[in-house]
Formats: C-alpha cells, structure tokens, sequence
C-alpha cells in the first residue's frame, strides 16, 4: 500500500511543555504519554494507545469503566468532564486518596 504511513499507536509531536517519560501531555485533542523526558517545542515520541498507570486526581475514586479526562492544568487524569479531555476509561478501581489510576487510552478524543 503506497499511502501506508505508520501503525499510529505512537506518534511524533512537539511537547506543548516540559514532559518525563511516562508523562501526559495533551496538544490539542492529542493526548499522548511521554516514551521519553523532553523539553517544550522539541520532538517527542507520545504512546496514543495503550494502557498506562497515570498520576489522578488523589481525591477522586474511580470505578473500572468509568470515563477518565484529562484535566491539562493540573497534569492528572479525572472523572470529571468540565473543559477536560476524554482520554479513555478506568481499567483498575483507584480508591480515594490514591497518585495513580489505570487507564486504557482511547487513541483519539470523542469530547
């Protein structure tokens, strides 16, 4: 197939900030983990499916299949929807308080 790019489960984009690997960021509707550190406006390689342990909002539980966004301001996963970006959905109930929660990205945002 001549117009055959790539897989598409990683991409190359710019860091809309300074990012660690294993990291959120979001540029535009692409939510994406780090593969490494990288600093604002350089190339960075971001995993858009998968499944990742990512930092949440501590006060928050979440339940398996729950809908999980991404809140940029402060860098966490949440269930609350507001201006936040659908990333994907809980994979593992996350008590509250709790860093981290299991999340099965989504590859592409529907909100």
């Amino acid at each position: 197939m001549k117009n055959y790019v790539q897989e598409g489960d990683t991409i190359t984009i710019a860091a809309p900030y300074d990012v660690l690997s294993g990291k959120g960021l979001l540029v535009g509707s692409i939510f994406g983990v780090a593969s490494f550190d990288a600093l604002s406006g350089a190339s960075v390689e971001a995993q858009i499916e998968g499944v990742f342990d990512l930092a949440k909002v501590s006060a928050q539980a979440w339940t398996v299949g729950a809908l999980i966004y991404w809140d940029d301001t402060a860098k966490a996963a949440t269930t609350t929807v507001g201006t936040n970006k659908l990333i994907g959905v809980a994979l593992a109930a996350a008590a509250n308080p709790s860093a981290t929660g299991r999340v099965r990205l989504n590859g592409a945002f529907i909100a």
